[in-house]
């Protein structure tokens, strides 16, 4: 039997993690972080990171299991997310998914297996021979073996010529069969999910602003002048996060701090539309349109109603 566990999601500066917590703490379940930079240490104000005060004696799991030196996949969250998950189950808890990455949790859910996938030195040769051969000669190699991805590709998409050329190098088949095989597969997860937002598009991006701002009084310059002094580059996945490269770009340059903020809130509300594109795909998900502000009590109400028969 597939298990089925809560999942709380939907745009940033939502509400997701104080819901998380308050129905963790209603129906005695565990928090499972799907948010791809809370996995990071050191990286704690920008991320938003719920603070022990806001855990509120809940546990909470993939927060701060990678250094932000290092470049952290889709696949090795899926295994170390997956193994949190059953643990939860077996000791007879709830496993809830909280985050805004919709791309974390629906690997989750489906039990997509990427381990063939990952080789970086085979990545690395693929990257350095279509720098120097040009994408033309690594389209044409990756139409001799599956003419079917190479016809949906640009010459200038690299990086997905250079991911069915390693799929294909590592495992034999090509990425149209191992796309094939991973959606004939059952879920290892059936996801019960309920997204947050906003009624009106225009008080989302007010909060995710003020959210911003808030940011900045505790700390965030400091924090992204830390981690400059431990040596992270922009190169570095951690770096590429909103609000770290826009603070780190400004701080290394000697520019204004200012301009940057603003730039965080302009590249924050992109964000947030994305995820709403993402998410709304999902017919089956039950949206928690909040007011003004967040009605945490309606939304427990509504979200415990929703998840009652799954505990």
């Amino acid at each position: 039997m597939i298990p089925t566990i809560a999942v709380i999601t939907g745009p940033t500066a939502t509400g997701k993690s104080a819901l998380g917590v308050a129905l963790a703490k209603k129906l005695g379940g565990e928090i499972v972080s799907a948010d791809s930079m809370q996995i990071y240490r050191y990286m704690d104000v920008g991320t938003a990171k719920p603070t022990a005060a806001e855990m509120d004696g809940v546990p909470h799991h993939m927060l701060d299991v990678a250094s932000p030196f290092e470049s952290y996949s889709v696949a090795r969250y899926v295994e170390d997310a997956a193994r949190c998950v059953d643990d939860i189950l077996r000791r007879g808890k709830l496993p809830i998914l909280v985050g805004g990455t919709g791309l974390y949790i629906e690997s989750l859910l489906s039990g997509r297996t990427f381990a063939e996938m990952g080789d970086e030195d085979l990545r690395a040769e693929l990257a350095a021979r279509y720098d120097s051969q040009g994408g033309l000669a690594l389209l044409e190699e990756l139409r001799r073996v599956d003419p079917i991805s190479a016809a949906r590709l640009h010459v200038n998409d690299k990086k997905r010529i250079i991911r069915a050329l390693e799929i294909y190098k590592l495992t034999g088949r090509t990425i149209t069969e191992h796309d094939e095989l991973t959606r004939a597969q059952p879920p290892r997860y059936r996801g019960r999910t309920i997204a947050l937002s906003f009624a009106d598009r225009a008080d989302l991006y007010g909060h995710i602003d003020r959210r911003v701002d808030k940011m900045m009084a505790r700390g965030l310059e400091q924090e992204v002048r830390r981690l400059l002094e431990m040596g992270l580059t922009a190169q570095h996945t951690a770096m590429q996060a909103i609000g770290y490269k826009e603070l780190a770009a400004a701080v290394q340059s000697g520019g204004e701090i200012g301009p940057a903020v603003e730039k965080i809130k302009q590249e924050s509300r992109r964000y947030a539309k994305r995820q709403l594109s993402w998410f709304r795909r999902d017919r089956s998900i039950r949206w928690i349109l909040w007011e003004k502000e967040p009605d945490f009590d309606t939304g427990l109400q509504i979200s415990t109603q929703y998840l009652e028969n799954i505990v």
